[in-house]
């Protein structure tokens, strides 16, 4: 049976049991459950903390996870990336009042307080700076006016949290982070289990990203027509019963269709149709 670590709170953990329950796996009912049994997929989930999955999947305990790239490389367990997921996208930064340092190399003898101590100090050892790190657990932003730090690196979305707070982002961000799927360092790629869930992932990945769409388009213009749905291969064109006439079915970009649904309506085509996709195999 697999063993996968999802983070149990946080904001990755309503994403990562959405994607998971679309990939057609069981989830929990109730935030209070820990374990979760899904015997007829033979998969056995474990809610934990988010920064605790590099952790027991690094052990050898958990067979894979599901967590933030940031928390994964601030643990240094020996557990590695597999696959992005498309969520939870966040960027680490650091900052402080303006008008004291501009850049990394100014924090020689500084104090950094940040929730992610392990990243941070490797950071600064890659750029040869000798400067403390003092762990904090949240509220990062208040660590300088409380006289804790002059500098904190902390996640930044729009930034709006650390211009209240009377800071200013420096240098550029130390990481840009997603949820992720992990497995053990040097784990078997081969493994079956693991490359199916994965492939139940890919498949909600592309579901997401993509639409069906149909349309019938006179033969003389379906090359024209083709040009701007080619599909991830090529699209399926079938003759209709109206001689001259044919139907194109092909995948085409969320993002893209309405634009692709202007332009082929333009170019002639009719009864233009777009559906959902909610599940694939590529």
């Amino acid at each position: 049976m697999l063993r996968i670590a999802v983070p149990n709170k946080g904001t990755l953990s309503e994403p990562a049991s959405a994607m998971l329950h679309e990939a057609g796996y069981l989830q929990r009912k109730d935030r209070r459950e820990l374990v979760l049994i899904d015997a007829e997929n033979q998969v056995e989930f474990f809610y934990l903390r988010p920064r605790d999955i590099a952790v027991y999947v690094g052990s050898g305990t958990l067979d894979i996870g599901i967590t933030g790239r940031d928390l994964l490389l601030d643990a240094g367990a020996p557990a590695e990336e597999i696959m992005q997921l498309g969520f939870g996208a966040s960027t680490l930064r650091y900052a402080a009042r303006p008008g004291t340092v501009t850049d990394v190399r100014e924090f020689g003898g500084l104090r950094v307080a940040t929730s992610f101590a392990g990243l941070v100090a490797r950071h600064l050892a890659e750029h040869d700076v000798e400067a403390s790190v003092v762990p904090l657990d949240g509220a990062v932003e208040t660590a300088i006016q409380l006289g804790v730090a002059e500098v904190i690196a902390d996640v930044v979305e729009t930034g709006t949290t650390l211009r209240n707070a009377g800071l200013k982002i420096i240098g550029d961000p130390v990481l840009e982070s997603e949820a992720v799927v992990i497995r053990h360092e040097g784990g078997d790629p081969a493994n079956g289990r693991v490359q199916q869930f994965l492939r139940r992932l890919q498949g909600v990945l592309v579901a997401r990203r993509y639409v069906m769409m149909d349309y019938d388009i006179r033969a003389e213009l379906v090359d024209k027509a083709v040009a701007l749905t080619p599909g991830l291969e090529s699209p399926t064109v079938s003759s209709l019963h109206d001689r001259g006439w044919v139907a194109v079915r092909s995948m085409v970009p969320v993002r893209d269709a309405q634009r692709v649904m202007d332009e082929l309506y333009e170019l002639g085509a009719r009864a233009i149709l777009t559906t959902g996709i909610h599940a694939a195999r590529l």
